[in-house]
């Protein structure tokens, strides 16, 4: 076929299941892609992390000339995104609140063990329902204050936002768009609310940091506090959800290292460094050129979509040794699982105890556990790619 259509048969949601042998022709057809849209891809990883680190490169969509506003920092440049980064960290991580994420670690280990109780011999559960996505969402729910009775209004929400983020080429978008949008102000109202009713009586929440916050200077204004909470909870939950989901599947996929997990549990951290190089939460990041740049001899105009496709990064034979295979003792894991540049992933940290936390407890379990689908069910986002459903037989 074609590699102009390479971004539409990525997207298709046939290929979801296994994208891979579309990232391995990409990555032959060359550094950059140009596709029948006009937007090029980009497969390879020394060029995706030069274009990652490139200040030429623009992560705001305004820079095409879309009409959006305020947009969290996510998809803003410098110097905005690192103001609202900085103080969107603050309270979150070093060097201000230092302690806030490791503190966490007991009341993981406890929702996970809470998690835990129903999985008994002969009952069949699906990992993604009954454990993947309640974890990070109360996790990230009580990092920020969120009363637990109000969690479930957030997965309406952030189901609208996630589908409203895919990158779906040739296809109209615009009622997506608008749920998304309807998501994002509903989401962000019940966010400023509940940081309000803290103002002026802080309590231990990231919410409660923000709106407390004595030095003028360093306060956020009411619409960036709307949009740096919901993407700390649409960040902090989705693509974990995913993580421990490609983690349970990928090792009930490969026995031999489930059981060397279970005998050396030590290697956790350094399995969960290959799961996100190998079946990374978020495959794919659009930037936009803000003057015509060259890139590997090709050049891509100004205001052109640029896809970084990061799984196919993390699978190139030029930097991974035997790349598609799955090696959780590999030494050099450079991986592309929480992006890199001024937007690697806030959130990392938190990403990583919980997952080692989740498959630190599921691993013991998993023994003698079978799928009871292979394929699974995926979610329809090729963007944040993971399973929708991964019911196991204990």
């Amino acid at each position: 076929m074609d590699s102009d259509t390479l971004l539409a048969r990525i997207t298709d949601y046939v290929n979801r299941p296994n994208p891979y042998p579309l990232y391995a022709e990409l990555r032959e057809a060359g550094p950059v892609v140009r596709q029948a849209d006009g937007s090029h891809l980009v497969g390879t990883y020394h060029e995706i992390a030069a274009l990652l680190h490139d200040p030429r490169m623009s992560a705001d969509p305004r820079t095409r000339g879309e009409t959006i506003r305020n947009p969290p920092f996510l998809r803003l440049d410098d110097p905005e995104h690192h103001r609202l980064r900085t103080l969107a960290m603050r309270p979150f991580g070093p060097p201000h609140s230092p302690g806030r994420v490791d503190a966490m670690r007991g009341e993981i280990a406890r929702l996970t063990k809470e998690l835990m109780e129903p999985f008994q011999a002969g009952r069949q559960i699906d990992i993604v329902d009954d454990f993947a996505y309640p974890l990070p969402v109360t996790v990230i729910c009580r990092l920020l204050g969120v009363p637990r009775a109000d969690e479930p209004l957030f997965r309406e929400w952030s189901n609208a936002l996630v589908a409203s983020a895919d990158v779906r080429p040739e296809e109209d978008s615009t009622e997506r768009d608008r749920a998304g949008d309807q998501a994002r102000i509903e989401m962000g109202r019940y966010l400023v609310d509940l940081a309000e009713q803290r103002r002026g009586h802080p309590s231990d929440d990231m919410l409660s940091a923000f709106v407390n916050e004595p030095e003028p200077a360093l306060r956020l204004t009411q619409e960036e506090l709307a949009e740096t909470a919901v993407l700390l909870l649409i960040a902090g939950h989705e693509t974990t959800v995913n993580l421990i989901t490609n983690g349970v599947l990928t090792l009930l996929r490969h026995p031999e290292h489930l059981n060397q997990l279970r005998r050396e549990p030590d290697l956790l951290p350094r399995a969960v460094e290959e799961l996100l190089r190998y079946e990374p939460p978020v495959h794919m990041r659009e930037r936009i050129p803000r003057a015509d740049i060259d890139v590997a001899g090709t050049t891509i105009s100004q205001g052109t979509s640029v896809v970084l496709v990061l799984a196919s990064g993390n699978r190139d034979p030029m930097r991974f040794h035997e790349p598609d295979r799955f090696d959780p003792t590999r030494p050099d894991n450079e991986h592309f699982g929480f992006g890199s540049g001024i937007h690697l992933c806030y959130g990392a940290p938190l990403a990583r105890i919980e997952a080692q936390a989740a498959l630190g407890a599921l691993v013991p379990h998993l023994g003698t556990a079978r799928l009871v689908e292979d394929p699974p069910p995926y979610r329809q986002n090729a963007m944040l790619r993971g399973p929708r459903h991964l019911p196991i037989q204990l």
